[in-house]
């Protein structure tokens, strides 16, 4: 979903990444704004992190590997933007008030985008263990949960803020992932659909882009770990034919539902799948 600027307010830069040559984005639908994004050292996350910046956003950049945040910050200020990286553990309720102690700090914060996630090898109820349960739901539902409720009264003072959920299409059907990362990827829509209720008649609009396959780095959690699970899944997965979108696709998805544009847009579940859930 890009958006093509005219007149002369606004100046076009091509997208960041391998999307569609000659696509073009709006470099001032952000400006002034300040963005916290989780996930920014990779995948989903460091291509919303580029994005909100050349869209014009002080982006604060979260996430726990250091090495890959510290890239996307010197991405984001090579190319003439302004990032802040954070170095945290959105699993721990420490980390997240410093999050929200650096946002804070540098005025209004006007946009929050959950990106950050884990699979969850791909296991069935049978076989998952605690271990593995507990901490996809801690990365992929209480770290959104917990930071939701912290950022939900400073977006709301900005006067217009802007909750971005990063679901899945696991998120809508069974048979996509594990039982832990299915069951993570439902409650964040119930979330999503709960924050904006509450919140939208207070100026907090909250949605959820849903994607299906994205070529991502998402690591050793993506691995299959039960042979015929694995198999029965391929059943949900063929569904989706070929197409692998890239970070950028859905980061341009993530992008817009946090600008004005989508202003009338609160308490969306947005596929990003390619039509895969239509099939």
């Amino acid at each position: 979903m890009s958006h093509k600027p005219t007149g002369s307010i606004a100046r076009s830069v091509d997208l960041i990444g391998d999307g569609d040559k000659g696509e073009e984005m709006d470099t001032s639908r952000h400006a002034g704004h300040t963005a916290v994004v989780t996930g920014a050292a990779s995948g989903i996350g460091q291509a919303t992190a580029l994005r909100f910046a050349q869209e014009g956003a002080l982006v604060i950049a979260c996430d726990v590997n250091e090495a890959g945040l510290d890239d996307t910050a010197s991405q984001i200020k090579a190319a003439g933007g302004e990032a802040v990286p954070v170095r945290a553990d959105i699993t721990q309720q420490a980390d997240i008030d410093h999050i929200l102690e650096v946002a804070v700090g540098r005025g209004p914060v006007h946009s929050l985008a959950n990106v950050a996630g884990i699979m969850d090898h791909f296991l069935p109820v049978g076989e998952v263990d605690d271990d593995t349960w507990e901490r996809v739901m801690a990365v992929n539902l209480t770290a959104p949960f917990r930071l939701c409720r912290a950022f939900v009264g400073p977006l709301e003072a900005s006067g217009a803020g802007s909750i971005v959920n990063v679901a899945s299409i696991a998120g809508l059907i069974g048979l996509a992932a594990g039982t832990s990362y299915t069951t993570s990827k439902h409650a964040i829509i119930g979330l999503t659909r709960n924050v904006a209720a509450f919140y939208g008649p207070r100026g907090v609009r909250c949605n959820a882009v849903c994607p299906g396959g994205v070529a991502t780095a998402i690591g050793a959690s993506s691995t299959p770990s039960s042979e015929w699970a694995w198999d029965r899944v391929q059943v949900g997965l063929t569904r989706g034919g070929e197409s692998m979108a890239e970070p950028d696709h859905i980061a341009s998805v993530i992008t817009w539902l946090a600008s004005a544009e989508a202003r009338n847009v609160n308490g969306a579940v947005l596929t990003a799948d390619a039509g895969w859930t239509a099939l």
